[in-house]
């Protein structure tokens, strides 16, 4: 599950004059880090309680999830005049994403049972998450290419009204890959746990 947070470029109107004949270049930056929270129980079902009780909250869904990545874009934009035109000199996008998982206190005292199965799922929200993180950004690097890629316009309203069309333009594009990919997850769920499951047993009989 993702939490993110809409903080599209941040516009700062150029006063440079002059011609720029190079296209505009740039490169997205992008941090990321991850947090852990600590749950505690022994069996399958008290997991499940505590990552209800104590996995993150979102607000998006109104619920507590085993995981979460919150994510938050940012970044610089400035213009320049081209002749008697106003353009895109450079454009920065940021992009920060924290990683927030569970980690269990009683992983190295579990039976061989439940350690299968709680590697399984930890590994899975773990996947889930830093999928969330690639999806915003790969979504952070588009911004910034369809940014610098605009076409001067007459004068700097006209462009910023195109900054401001494509920022969203993006930005919705961006919470619906995430909600579509949340949603084949869920659907997949039991059978991608299953499968986890049985490639672990193998390999812990061979």
């Amino acid at each position: 599950m993702t939490s993110y947070s809409r903080l599209w470029a941040t516009l700062l109107l150029g006063a440079l004059t002059g011609l720029f004949p190079n296209a505009a270049q740039s490169e997205t930056i992008v941090r990321k880090s991850i947090s852990y929270f600590q749950i505690g129980g022994k069996t399958a079902a008290d997991l499940d309680d505590e990552l209800a009780r104590k996995g993150p909250f979102t607000e998006a869904t109104g619920y507590r999830h085993p995981g979460a990545t919150q994510i938050r874009f940012g970044g610089d934009l400035t213009y320049t005049k081209r002749g008697t035109r106003c353009a895109v000199e450079d454009a920065t996008v940021t992009l920060d994403t924290k990683i927030i998982l569970p980690r269990w206190k009683n992983r190295k005292r579990a039976t061989p049972e439940m350690a299968m199965i709680w590697d399984a799922l930890s590994s899975d929200i773990k996947r889930h998450e830093e999928r969330h993180a690639e999806i915003a950004r790969q979504h952070a690097k588009r911004l910034e290419q369809r940014l610098l890629n605009l076409r001067p316009e007459r004068d700097c309203d006209r462009l910023q009204a195109k900054v401001a069309a494509v920022t969203d333009e993006v930005t919705r594009a961006h919470d619906m890959a995430q909600i579509e990919f949340d949603r084949i997850e869920s659907h997949n769920f039991e059978d991608r746990m299953l499968r986890i499951l049985r490639h672990r047993s193998g390999k812990v009989r061979n």
